[in-house]
């Protein structure tokens, strides 16, 4: 399996995470679960026009979409199938960094997947077809880098209340941060949601849960028997019921179960992606 990723130069760097490919992945699993993570993705099937996506569990009735799309931020977990995502590559926008490529207001796009085409019109399948032809991986990432600079539909900078509120929930993410950032921001509770949705695409309150999730995953690749009273007191939670109820909506697994399935896939010398989980079924 060959995975590649590259970091853009500026200004992109600034709204930009990373670029990724992913060629030659084979899992012995048909589908896999995405968690949210309050970010944007644009994501390109290398070798067929066509992307499925589930969202229901159990299902087997999948959204096909064309095999350019663009991933909104949910506020759960989608289903992907790993029979077309043998050859994938993408762009991982950072918290809010999709909204001046979008050309629409983030939240519109929240909780859904679309194809890019409904974005970026013809200019889309364009650039599909170029990345599928394209060989060289370096090539590619520049192809995309690019695309996204002559796809610039707004100023590359946030509204001073969403800079401050996404540098002041990587610090805090507790329950009171919300209100508190709103106060700092001199906005009213209203209007601080309203420009935060309109280019986080999410309300505070949930991408502060959303990113309140992601550091007890990011915790449990690392430590496998962690305390969870401890461990719920010290991201914020009111006590460990309060975890895994959160937990449970946003990767439809307790904690505990999905420790042991992560586990169980290591000890099988599985590869398991960040922020994904290899289905058995």
């Amino acid at each position: 399996m060959l995975f590649r990723s590259y970091k853009p130069s500026g200004p992109l760097s600034n709204f930009i995470e990373n670029f990724w490919l992913y060629q030659g992945y084979e899992s012995p699993h048909f589908k896999e679960r995405i968690f949210p993570r309050g970010t944007f993705e644009l994501v390109f099937n290398l070798r067929d026009n066509e992307l499925r996506i589930y969202k229901a569990v159990p299902s087997q009735r999948s959204d096909r979409f064309s095999g350019a799309i663009v991933s909104g931020p949910y506020n759960g977990f989608f289903v992907t199938d790993n029979a077309e995502e043998a050859a994938v590559m993408g762009v991982h926008f950072k918290q809010g960094g999709a909204f001046p490529f979008l050309g629409v207001s983030a939240d519109e796009l929240a909780d859904t997947h679309v194809d890019l085409e409904v974005i970026w019109g013809r200019w889309a399948a364009k650039i599909h077809e170029r990345l599928c032809a394209t060989k060289s991986t370096v090539r590619r990432f520049r192809l995309l880098e690019k695309s996204l600079l002559s796809r610039i539909f707004r100023p590359l900078e946030h509204h001073p209340a969403v800079s401050l509120a996404l540098d002041g929930f990587r610090q805090d993410n507790t329950r009171g941060a919300v209100r508190k950032l709103a106060r700092t921001a001199g906005c009213s509770d209203r209007r601080f949601i309203d420009v935060f949705r309109r280019e986080v695409g999410l309300k505070p309150k949930l991408f502060s849960r959303i990113q309140r999730f992601q550091r007890v995953l990011a915790l449990l690749r690392r430590v496998s028997a962690p305390d969870w009273a401890q461990l719920a007191l010290h991201y914020g939670y009111f006590d460990q019921s309060h975890l895994i109820r959160d937990f449970l909506a946003f990767s439809g697994f307790s904690p505990a179960d999905y420790v042991g399935r992560l586990m169980d896939l290591r000890r099988r010398d599985l590869h398991v992606k960040f922020n994904h989980l290899p289905l058995n079924r």
